[in-house]
C-alpha cells in the first residue's frame, strides 16, 4: 500500500515545479553530463519529508535517483518514466492474480512491484533535471498509482480465493486493504491540495517538518515498498498471507490514528 508518509514524500518527488530546487537542478547538467554528475546533482537536490518510511526513504529514493538519472541521458520523458513504471507494476499484479504461487512466482513479482516501485520514484526526479514538471504529468502519476494500490491489494484477494487455504473470513483481509489503501492515497493527495491552496490564498508558507530516523524506521510496517518485498513470500502462500495481515492490522491503525491529526491540520487551515 502506498502510505502516507511516501505519498508526503512523493509530493516533493512529483511533476509540480520546485522552483528553488528545479532552478538549480536546470542549471547543471545536461544529457552530455557524466552519469556521476547527473546522480551528484540529484541527490544534492533532494529534500527527504518528515519521517517518510525506511525503504521508501533510503532505498526507493536512491534507485529512482539512479533511474532518472539514466533516463535524463537517454532523453526520455517523464511521462514515458511513468509508462515503464505502469508497466512492471501491472505486470506483477496481473501474475499475482492468475498465477499459482511459487518460488519463482515470489521473485519474479516481486522484481516487478520494486522496479514498478522505483520508476515510479524516478519520473517525479526526471522532470526536476528537465527544468519542472508539467499538470498533465503529476494527474498521470497520480492516475496510474490510485489504480495500482487498489488492483494490487484485489490481485491479492483473487489468488487467496484460488490458490491459498485460508478461512473464507480471512478474504476480508485484502478487501479491507484496498479501502485502506485507497482512503490513504485520496487523503494524502487531498492534504498536499488543500495546503497549496492555503499557500497561495494567503501567501503564507506552510511548515512540512523536518526529517525523522526514528519515525522512518518505526512507520515501515506501512511501507509500500516492504509490500513489494514481501511478495517473495509467495513461495510459502500460507506464510505471505499472514504476513500481508499483519501488514494490513499496522496501515490500518496508522490511518486511524493519522485521519485525526490530518483533521486537525485541515482545521488548523479554517
Amino acid at each position: 500500500m502506498t502510505t502516507s508518509n511516501d505519498l508526503t514524500t512523493r509530493a516533493g518527488d512529483a511533476s509540480r515545479p520546485l522552483p528553488d530546487v528545479d532552478a538549480k537542478v536546470a542549471s547543471g547538467p545536461t544529457p552530455r553530463s557524466s552519469y556521476r554528475e547527473i546522480v551528484r546533482a540529484l541527490a544534492a537536490a533532494q529534500k527527504p519529508s518528515k519521517g517518510a518510511p525506511a525503504y521508501s526513504r533510503f532505498v526507493n529514493r536512491r534507485l529512482g535517483r539512479l533511474i532518472a538519472a539514466e533516463a535524463f541521458r537517454l532523453r526520455l520523458t517523464p511521462n514515458m518514466v511513468t509508462a515503464i513504471s505502469a508497466l512492471f507494476s501491472f505486470a506483477g499484479v496481473a501474475l499475482i492474480a492468475v498465477v499459482r504461487p511459487s518460488w519463482w512466482l515470489g521473485i519474479l513479482v516481486f522484481l516487478c512491484l520494486v522496479l514498478g516501485y522505483a520508476f515510479d520514484a524516478a519520473d517525479g526526479q526526471l522532470a526536476r533535471l528537465q527544468g519542472g514538471g508539467r499538470p498533465s504529468g503529476e494527474w498521470l502519476d497520480h492516475m496510474v498509482d490510485a489504480t495500482k494500490i487498489s488492483s494490487l491489494h484485489l490481485a491479492v484477494l483473487i489468488s487467496a480465493y484460488r490458490f491459498i487455504q485460508v478461512p473464507r473470513a480471512a478474504l476480508l483481509i485484502p478487501i479491507g486493504f484496498t479501502v485502506v489503501a485507497a482512503v490513504m492515497f485520496f487523503g494524502m493527495i487531498l492534504n498536499d491540495q488543500l495546503r497549496r491552496q492555503y499557500e497561495s490564498r494567503t501567501g503564507k508558507g506552510l511548515d512540512r517538518g523536518g526529517t525523522s530516523l526514528v519515525r522512518s524506521l518505526l512507520v515501515i510496517p506501512t511501507d509500500y515498498g516492504l509490500l513489494c518485498v514481501v511478495f517473495i513470500l509467495l513461495a510459502a502462500p500460507q506464510v505471505f498471507f499472514w504476513v500481508y495481515a499483519v501488514l494490513f492490522a499496522a496501515s490500518a491503525g496508522f490511518m486511524a490514528l493519522a485521519a485525526v491529526k490530518w483533521f486537525r491540520d485541515m482545521k488548523a487551515l479554517d
